[in-house]
């Protein structure tokens, strides 16, 4: 099994600190550390992510101090992590701040990686262990799959909680990577398979999400979906 050296673990953040500090110290406790990219909190969700990094022995990386372009700015988080993590010759592992892993989650994570894989992503429940977004499509999977419990699939990944791969990072540019959009993790499943690699998904490592935590007004999609798509479209917010 690959050991913890072999990753380069980020985080990006925008507020919601109380459940962004559960999800920091849950990877902490596993044995790992990581980079958090704060794009534009609040000063004093800034100030707890410097205390966290004092105590936990974490990088948090202010945006602010870089642009002032308003968040999302995750095309820039993904492109220096990637550069980071190929100067190091490490897999990438993108962990969001809604998501709380398992003790061995990053561990099993790794532990897919072959020639050939792109993207090793842990499947998202809810606190009843029942599969949720954006991994809800997999529910019942398992048993028609004779308990098979990591599977190659071509459909989109998210960002929740997934390796990426060096070899993907290799093959893909992330400097190509539209800017007219806020996210990239369709974009960047689609690139893996387009680049002959496979993604993998992983039934069997669950990791506990709480969706749009950061971003709660996205929760509209499924309580309000007219008021949804009114705000994404007439703010020019939410493009994948």
């Amino acid at each position: 099994m690959q050991t913890a050296k072999h990753i380069h673990i980020i985080m990006p953040v925008k507020d919601s600190i109380i459940m962004t500090e559960k999800a920091i110290r849950a990877i902490v406790a596993s044995g790992h550390t990581l980079c958090v990219y704060d794009d534009h909190s609040l000063p004093e969700n800034a100030h707890r992510l410097d205390e966290l990094a004092t105590e936990l022995g974490i990088q948090v990386v202010h945006i602010s101090n870089i642009t002032d372009h308003p968040s999302p700015n995750y095309r820039m988080v993904l492109q220096k992590a990637q550069q980071h993590a190929m100067a190091d010759n490490k897999h990438l592992v993108i962990v969001e701040s809604d998501v709380i892993v398992q003790s061995d989650t990053l561990n099993k994570m790794q532990a897919e990686v072959q020639a050939g894989v792109g993207m090793v992503a842990a499947v998202t429940v809810d606190e009843q262990g029942t599969y949720n977004f954006p991994y809800h499509y997999a529910r019942g999977w398992r048993y028609r799959l004779c308990g098979q419990k990591t599977i190659a699939t071509k459909k989109r990944f998210s960002f929740c909680c997934t390796l990426l791969t060096n070899e993907l990072l290799h093959k893909a540019d992330f400097q190509l990577l539209d800017p007219t959009k806020n996210w990239y993790d369709v974009t960047i499943s689609h690139w893996s398979v387009h680049l002959g690699l496979i993604n993998l998904l992983m039934l069997g490592n669950p990791v506990l999400h709480f969706p749009h935590a950061s971003r709660p007004w996205k929760r509209l999609k499924y309580t309000h979906p007219l008021r949804y798509y009114w705000r994404k479209f007439t703010q020019k917010l939410d493009k994948i």
